[in-house]
Order: C-alpha cells, then structure tokens, then sequence
C-alpha cells in the first residue's frame, strides 16, 4: 500500500494534506442486532497538531455562555491540556448553531469533537444526523477526572468505530500515509484486538478485514476459515431438525384428540330402561278380599250403631234393600 501511495504523482494529492488517510475496513460475519461504537487506543497517534478539536460543555450555573466559556478555557489550562481549538458551552450550541448552514459549518470547520460525558445524551437532537454521517459524533470525556490531560490526550490520539446494524461492514482510521510501516502495524493490531474484545456479538466475528487509502482499492490482509461453516450447518440442521420433531409430535397428539372426539360424536348411546312405580290396579267390584265372619261381624256392629247413634237408621235399611252385596262390597 505504501508503494502505491509513493507512485501516485504529486498532482493528484491535496495542497493542504499530502499524506492520505489509512483506514480498516471491518467485514462481519451477520448482522448485528443493536448499533454500538468502541473506542480504540493507539500505540500510535494519526492526528497533528493542526487538527481542530472542538469541546461541548455543560452550562455552568450561575454562569452566562462567555462565562463558562472562559471557565472551561481556563480550567484545560490549568490542567495542561493543548489539543482543545474551541470550547462551546451548551447554550450556544443550542441557540447559535440552530440553523442547518451552521450545523454544516460547524461541521467543516472541526476535525475532531469531544463533549462533557454530563450533556453527550443532548447533544444527537441538537448536531443533526450529519455528523453521524460523516464518522465525526462527539466522544464523551469526563472533564471533572484528575488525569484529564491523559484522558483527552489518549481520546484525540486514539480512534473509534461505529458499529451499525443496516450492514455488515464497518471501517476506522488507524493511521495516514506518512506514518512508517511498523507504526501502522501496530495501530492495526491493536484495532483488530480491540474490536474483536468489544464486540457484543456471538459465535464467529469477523470475516474479513481489508486496509486501503482514500485511493487506493482494498487490500485484503485477513480473510476467516471456513471450517466452522460446517460446524454452523450442523447446529442449523439439528435446530431444525429438533423443531420438525416437535411440530410432528403436536400434530399427532391433536390428530389424536381429534380422532378421539370424532369416535365419541359417533358412539351411539345404549337405551336402558327406566323403573318406573307400579301403580296399584283399580279395585273392580266385587274384587274385594273376603273377611272372616267374625270381623265382618264387628264391622257390621260397628257400623249400625254409628248410623243408629246419628239418627241414619232409615238410610241404611234403604241401602241395605237397594244394595244385597253391600257387605261384601265394602268388607
């Protein structure tokens, strides 16, 4: 790559910048499911000291946006802090940088943008997706460490990569043309580790992995076995499997269930008899029982001396004339 760079003439490259961004193109095995970006050390640094570096702070209180613009200045000072071009407090943000041809300004005038990690979850609805398009979101530092000189030091010096989850492909920049090739190495080393280390992703990670220039085509300087493609063809094949066999068995139990209630709807129901109580036959005339002549002798007694006693004499001698067998009809 360095030797394509060397042949390139001199007037296809910039007037401000001769050397070219390197950068490392990540290729995934799938998708990822959520987006995240990691922060990656360099045992190298890219930037020079004529990058731009803007820093978004809080609103102090008390305070008006000149206020705490010169607090901020003042406290990175104190801290020894040189990378910092322009401190932009919240509010100014907010209300100056509101148009879209500001935010676009904004934009072309920095190379690089930190921001107090206490307003970085603000800031998206405030710098438009811009930003985000072009790789350059604020990365969060915290201003109230004790080694706030080292940590920004290692954050301007260090990079970072946006994973997203529309592709499989993401890249970084981990050095420029005019680094030796041994520095470059090393910074793509320690990309490689570290995005491998801080992937939220399971199984195989990368697939691929290319180095180019903002000319050059892409080299590819890693490429992933494919020996674990049987292994995942394998598992895929036994999930399946595994899901075939549970599909078949809940079909057959509801083949079951309804084979049995189709049986039961067509079982015909056996008529059994039901005992109802006999009544008793009517007593015809004549079909009386026949009582001894001793009780027919006391019914008879009984009997004359009520109809005598209530003056009912006249009425059974009627009954008796009209009616031989009365004895044997009610005895």
């Amino acid at each position: 790559l360095q030797a394509f760079l060397k042949t390139k003439s001199t007037s296809e490259s910039r007037l401000l910048d001769e050397s070219q961004h390197i950068t490392l193109l990540f290729t995934l095995w799938k998708i990822p499911k959520k987006t995240q970006t990691i922060r990656i050390p360099l045992p190298h640094g890219f930037r020079t000291d004529t990058d731009e570096v803007c820093l978004f702070t809080r609103d102090e209180p008390n305070m008006t946006p000149d206020q705490t613009q010169r607090f901020y200045k003042k406290l990175l000072a104190e801290k020894g802090v040189k990378n910092i071009t322009e401190v932009i407090p919240y509010k100014t943000l907010k209300t100056e940088y509101k148009p879209f041809e500001a935010k676009r300004r904004l934009l072309g005038n920095f190379d690089m943008f930190l921001s107090d990690d206490r307003i970085r979850r603000l800031l998206p609805s405030h710098i438009g997706k811009h930003f985000y398009e072009r790789k350059k979101e604020p990365l969060s530092v915290n201003l109230q460490s004790k080694k706030l000189a080292l940590d920004i030091q290692r954050t301007i010096q260090g990079t970072s990569i946006s994973i997203s989850n529309k592709g499989c492909c993401c890249m970084t920049r981990v050095g420029h043309s005019g680094m030796t090739a041994d520095e470059i190495s090393e910074n793509i080393e320690s990309a490689v580790s570290t995005v491998v280390s801080k992937l939220t992703m399971k199984g195989p990670l990368i697939k691929l992995v290319h180095l180019k220039s903002q000319s050059s085509v892409a080299l590819p300087i890693y490429n992933s076995k494919l020996s674990h493609l049987q292994m995942i063809e394998t598992q895929k094949q036994a999930k399946t499997k595994s899901s075939q066999q549970k599909s078949d068995k809940k079909e057959q139990m509801l083949k079951e269930q309804s084979d049995a209630a189709a049986e039961k709807d067509e079982e015909i129901p056996q008529l059994v008899p039901i005992e109802t109580p006999s009544k008793k036959a009517k007593l015809e005339v004549g079909s009386c029982r026949i009582l001894p002549s001793n009780q027919i002798h006391v019914k008879m007694s009984f009997v004359v001396d009520q109809f005598v006693q209530f003056g009912y004499i006249q009425y059974f001698k009627i009954i008796a004339i009209m009616i031989p067998s009365w004895y044997e009809f009610c005895f």
